[in-house]
């Protein structure tokens, strides 16, 4: 096996390997794919269209790209169209904008997202979908939760799978168990087209800093992404402080 058919062979398995690990397909589902334009989406694309024809249970794909009007971050349609129709997946366009004089509390890049994020809502109602995939990795999951640990204070990150009951809709992530650097690779073999413009206030988010750390700590331990991944589900409540409050808290009240 070659190496570019070893390294998409080791995708399609830890694509699939999240997508049954993790629930994330059902029978009849109809999936809206979030297509930014980048190299991660195009690759979720891809994979879901595939799967769609091959394995059960049996659901269908829609692509949807929200472009935001006032931010100066910019695809090429044409091309995203054009991908998405020859993988056999509709193609769908959506235009909005956001004002961040609104909340100034909120960073422009946490704005964005959260406008983007309800268009997408806005879409899949219209196209009658029942989930939402969007293209988040296991790094991009890694960082956020160590982003959550160091500025809010939380043991907390995106879930492969999240039930939106306020909104009647789930989304998925099922590229969460796929390494950044192997969709980076994908990207160079398929010759995916890049952004025509990227977002003027990407280099001033901490996930970029928070990138950094993650290659220090594999650095420090080649196995570190897997242990931070097994801590999520491996968490020893009794060794916590949480857990020791609560239970002086307890004894005390006995008393």
């Amino acid at each position: 096996m070659g190496k570019e058919e070893k390294l998409i062979h080791t995708i399609n398995r830890r694509f699939n390997k999240g997508v049954v690990e993790y629930g994330l397909i059902d029978e009849g589902d109809k999936i809206l794919v979030g297509l930014s334009g980048g190299k991660d989406s195009l690759a979720l694309l891809e994979l879901l269209a595939k799967r769609s024809r091959i394995y059960k249970p049996r659901f269908s794909v829609i692509a949807a790209h929200v472009v935001m009007s006032n931010i100066a971050y910019e695809s090429d349609t044409d091309y995203l169209r054009t991908f998405s129709e020859g993988l056999g997946v509709p193609f769908v366009s959506h235009e909005t904008s956001f004002d961040p004089s609104t909340d100034t509390r909120k960073s422009p890049c946490f704005l964005c997202s959260w406008n983007r994020r309800k268009a997408l809502f806005t879409i899949a109602k219209e196209q009658g979908c029942n989930k939402i995939a969007l293209g988040h990795h296991q790094d991009d999951i890694l960082e956020t939760l160590l982003m959550n640990m160091t500025f809010q204070g939380a043991f907390s990150t995106m879930p492969p799978r999240l039930v939106m009951r306020k909104f009647d809709m789930t989304i998925i992530r099922p590229l969460c168990l796929v390494h950044e650097a192997e969709l980076s690779e994908l990207a160079r073999i398929r010759e995916y087209h890049k952004q025509l413009k990227n977002c003027p206030y990407e280099k001033d988010s901490h996930r970029t800093n928070m990138k950094e750390v993650l290659r220090t700590l594999e650095r420090m331990n080649p196995e570190a992404r897997y242990s931070l991944w097994n801590s999520m589900t491996n968490v020893q409540a009794d060794l916590l402080p949480v857990y020791a409050e609560r239970r002086g808290a307890k004894t005390r009240s006995n008393n």
